[in-house]
Parts: C-alpha cells; structure tokens; sequence
C-alpha cells in the first residue's frame, strides 16, 4: 500500500447511531462516536489490506471536528486516506461528509500489532 491510498465506507443513520441512542447528548442526530467509528472503519479495512497473516491494527490517537449535523435518513460515508508509514505506524487523514457535504475532518495514527499477542496482553489484566 501506498501513501495516498485511500478507502471509503459508508452507512445511513437511523435510531441505533444516534447521539440519543449511544448516550452522547440527547439528538436523533448521528452522534459523534458513531461518525468517529465509521472513520476508524475506513482506515482500518484500509490498512487491512497491507498487513502479513496475525496482523491487525489498532487506533491509538484520533483527532477529529464534527461541524454539521446529519438526521435520521441520511446516508454518510467517511474517507480515510493513508499519509504516512513510521515504522508500525500508520498516519491516515479523514473526512466525513453526508449527503449535503463534509460533516467532520479529521487525522487518526494506528499502530500495526499482531492479533493474537496483543489480545493476550490485554486479557491478562484480568488476572493482575
């Protein structure tokens, strides 16, 4: 994969990725989590595609802008464009935008780990 490779994913807002539905305000709006996870989707199905067998990716810094309000019914697709690989580190620019226009920018790193490690990792804080 190269820079400037880019993927986009989309979805139509409905009840269940409302801002009411998700506990983030009290509007029959897309809630910005929800916008936040359908960017996270596009750069990581993007990233997906680059990564050997027992990789996965995982977010870890995301800065976005939620400018505009989209309701119930409207379809919303989100664009991640990769702009950068450090090592395991991959830097993606995002853009979200609904039938009207851009709703929401933003940037997220992701780091490449293997699967089945960093599961590991994480379930053994139950044990501690």
């Amino acid at each position: 994969m190269e820079v400037g490779a880019s993927r986009t994913v989309s979805t139509v807002v409905d009840e269940h990725n409302t801002a009411v539905a998700v506990g983030s305000g009290d509007t029959r709006v897309l809630a910005t989590p929800m916008m936040v996870a359908l960017m996270e989707e596009a750069a990581a199905t993007l990233a997906g595609q680059m990564l050997e067998p027992g990789q996965t990716t995982v977010g870890i810094e995301v800065q976005v802008s939620h400018t505009s309000a989209t309701p119930v019914g409207m379809k919303v697709e989100a664009t991640a464009t990769l702009t950068a690989v450090d090592g395991r580190t991959l830097s993606f620019s995002m853009e979200a935008r609904d039938e009207r226009g851009i709703i929401g920018t933003g940037t997220q790193k992701r780091a490449i780990v293997f699967r089945d490690r960093f599961v590991e990792k994480a379930y053994a804080k139950l044990n501690r």
